[in-house]
Order: C-alpha cells, then structure tokens, then sequence
C-alpha cells in the first residue's frame, strides 16, 4: 500500500513539473521565441558573412598577391613592392594581405632597404612550413645588415628551428655559426655547425660541415 501511494505521488510530481514548465513556456513564448530567432539569424548571418564577403574578399586579395609575385619572382622587386603596399592596403585583415607585408619586408630587403623591412618582417605571425622560416631569415639577414649581429645570429637559429628541414635549417644554422664566429662566440657557433651535422647530415651542407666544426674547436 505504501508503495502504491509512493508512486502516486511521483506521479503527481512528474504531472505537476510537467504543468509548471508548461505555464512557464506559455508566459514566456514571445521571449523563447525571440532567443530561437536571434540565435538562428546570428547562424545565418555567419553563414552568408562567410560565403559572400570573407572568401570572395578572400579571393580577390589573393589575386591581387599573384600579380605582386609575378613581379617578385621576376626580380622587379620596385614594382613587386608597390603591388604588395596595395594589397596590404586593400586586404589588410585577409590572409593574403597578411602575407603581402610579409613580401613588402623581403621586398624592401633586396632592395638595401633593411631598416625599413625590419617592421614588415617582425609583425608577420604566419606558420607555414616555408614561408614562415623564410621571413625570420629575412629578418636574420636585415639585422645582420644593420649591425645588430646577435639578435641576426638567433634569428636565424630560430628560422633553422622553425624550418626543420634539410633544404633551409643547415644554411640557415650556418649563417648563424658565421655571425657567431664574428662576434666570438665560438661555443655558440660550434652548437649551430654540430646541429647540421647531427640532425641534417642528409643535407648538400653538412658535407663539408667538419670544416666548419673543426674552425671553431
């Protein structure tokens, strides 16, 4: 009997929840719906913010990079940099016109312009296997270039890290070990040559790089 009557009342209280949520749901429609709405608008708005202004943006600022890459690759670098100033301009929040400050860096680089590039070089945040090493050694090359050995010599020890690769780490750790030598830090430079030969022997630079380690022993 007791059972019964326990049930009973779960029964009740499961009637009684069910009634509650009910009027609540009632009092407050407008307001429910009004949140379902929004949430719903603010999925769709993402939606079409997406596929109708970020990657159409996207893609134009990627073809306005090609033209400035053209240029580049033909060594009109003057030419290649005015193309990249406009892209960054233009698409400056985009992918591309992150990259297209990247370009202005190494652009003004080979151009002798090293106190300028150093900016564009330092503010790129990219993480591309390539590109990304390629930058810190540009910017490697345009401290070495204005004097400032040391923070050129671990910038390139950054770029050979951030490389990791037997096509640009060991030329890349070279350079550093040269600087190092200059600047008479031989324990350093024998740690940067040691790492080409332990960790890239596979690499055209490590054949000759006994030369190097013997130099600085």
């Amino acid at each position: 009997m007791a059972k019964q009557e326990i049930k009973q009342e779960q029964v009740l209280n499961v009637e009684e929840a069910v009634s509650r949520s009910e009027a609540f749901i009632n009092k407050n429609k407008k307001t429910i719906s009004a949140v379902v709405l929004t949430i719903v608008a603010l999925i769709v708005v993402g939606v079409v913010v997406s596929n109708y202004v970020i990657k159409p943006r996207e893609n134009k600022a990627a073809e306005a990079l090609f033209v400035g890459e053209k240029y580049f690759q033909n060594g009109d670098y003057e030419t290649a940099l005015i193309e990249f100033e406009t892209v960054a301009d233009d698409f400056g929040c985009t992918k591309a016109g992150k990259l297209a400050k990247a370009y202005m860096g190494i652009s003004m680089a080979q151009l002798g312009r090293y106190e300028e590039a150093i900016p564009y070089l330092k503010e790129f945040k990219g993480n591309d296997s390539m590109v990304a090493p390629s930058v810190l050694a540009a910017l490697g090359n345009c401290y070495a270039h204005t004097g400032n050995d040391a923070q050129a010599a671990t910038t390139l020890v950054k770029a050979a890290h951030t490389a990791d690769n037997n096509l640009l780490s060991p030329a890349y750790l070279i350079q550093a070990g040269q600087i190092f030598e200059k600047l008479g830090k031989k324990a350093d430079a024998l740690k940067a040559y040691q790492e080409v030969k332990d960790n890239f022997y596979g690499s055209t630079q490590s054949m000759n790089i006994d030369m190097y380690i013997e130099r600085v022993k």
